[in-house]
């Protein structure tokens, strides 16, 4: 397998990286923070000048027609610069299942609006005893009850992708958050993101808002699981490779004992496991990928991808803390931010232990 990124690739990975450099400044990151959304709009717009949102989405539609390895390059400089921009939920939870699995006319109607940085998406895919939402028919359209937990992005999307029980089975519907039945419930995650709670009572979707047949829902899940929890593992290596690099500038500027801290022998151990686990992180990611480009069997690849994505990424960015010393704390400071990213990636989607735990249970059988 070869992981070297292509001439076009390199070209990707230095234009966002320029971007977000230059505009996910700290100083913006705290403007935003102020925000009611806790979206950085203006970067939005200039990454859709860009195409840049238009990763993994075909030309017809207005994309750049590339794929999984380039959405995973634009992830990682996302996590790069933790930018308050809803690539993830969009892209991934929202443009990839309507590509995949979607009517023409689904994809005609989001596709290009996404691409041009009009429409953001969201997917309830999450379900911490919520209760789940469930489906019925009346006539040619379906009504929707139940609650679904921490969809990221929810209070600015223009579509949720929802899962509901309907006879006997689970189907995807696009609903509309602010139609009539729909309430969203806001909720702060510790990576001081919105995730709001999704509470529908007796709201109405149409036919043309199913997304793939109905009952096929739990096969989509299973893909869009798959390729979300990759995109969580790309994310993961730019939020770590970022904290390290940022502590080991620090570590030879701070001068203790007349000397950089750098130059002591266990900030050399630990910066130097750190190292070890970013490597891991970006290696098993970049497995998973290779699998999930050819067609192949990737689960078990993504259960050890996510695991490194949780334990990895969590030592490497408290080892950054650590490494900082009291600033490391200081909200002032750039480095908590990646901390608490780190964290709630993580989590998300299964944390290390649970990973193991289908990992054992997999071994077992």
């Amino acid at each position: 397998m070869d992981f070297a990124l292509s001439e076009d690739q390199r070209a990707l990975r230095e234009l966002a990286r320029k971007m977000f450099d230059e505009l996910a400044t700290h100083e913006r990151l705290k403007a935003v923070k102020a925000t009611p959304d806790r979206i950085d709009r203006e970067l939005w717009r200039e990454l859709a000048k860009a195409n840049l949102l238009g990763i993994a989405i075909e030309e017809r539609f207005g994309g750049n027609g590339t794929g999984l390895a380039e959405l995973a390059i634009v992830l990682e400089e996302v996590g790069r610069a933790v930018a308050p921009v809803p690539i993830y939920p969009t892209l991934v939870l929202g443009a990839l299942p309507i590509a995949a699995f979607g009517s023409e006319a689904l994809r005609a109607k989001w596709l290009p609006r996404v691409a041009a940085g009009e429409a953001i998406l969201a997917a309830a895919i999450v379900d911490e005893g919520a209760g789940g939402v469930s489906a019925r028919r009346e006539g040619d359209t379906f009504v929707l009850s139940g609650a679904r937990a921490l969809v990221q992005a929810a209070h600015v999307a223009d579509a949720i992708l929802v899962p509901a029980a309907l006879d006997g089975g689970t189907t995807l519907f696009l609903v509309d958050p602010r139609g009539a039945g729909v309430r969203l419930e806001r909720v702060e995650t510790t990576d001081e993101h919105l995730r709001p709670h999704f509470h529908a009572s007796d709201a109405r979707v149409g036919a043309a808002d199913v997304v793939g047949a109905a009952g096929q829902g739990a096969e989509i899940l299973a893909w869009l699981t798959q390729r979300a929890t990759f995109a969580l593992c790309a994310m993961q290596v730019g939020v770590a490779e970022r904290a390290l690099q940022i502590t080991a500038r620090y570590a030879t500027e701070r001068v203790q004992f007349d000397r950089p801290i750098g130059s002591f022998q266990a900030v050399h151990t630990r910066a130097g496991d750190a190292y070890i686990d970013v490597l891991s992180m970006r290696l098993t990611m970049q497995r998973a990928l290779h699998l999930l480009e050819h067609g192949e069997d990737a689960s078990e690849n993504l259960i050890i991808a996510k695991y490194w994505a949780a334990e990895g990424g969590a030592r490497v960015t408290y080892a950054a803390q650590h490494l900082h010393g009291g600033i490391g704390v200081d909200i002032d400071y750039p480095i908590h931010r990646y901390y608490l990213w780190a964290r709630q990636i993580g989590l998300h989607l299964g944390s290390g232990a649970e990973q193991i735990a289908l990992l054992g249970a997999r071994l077992a059988s």
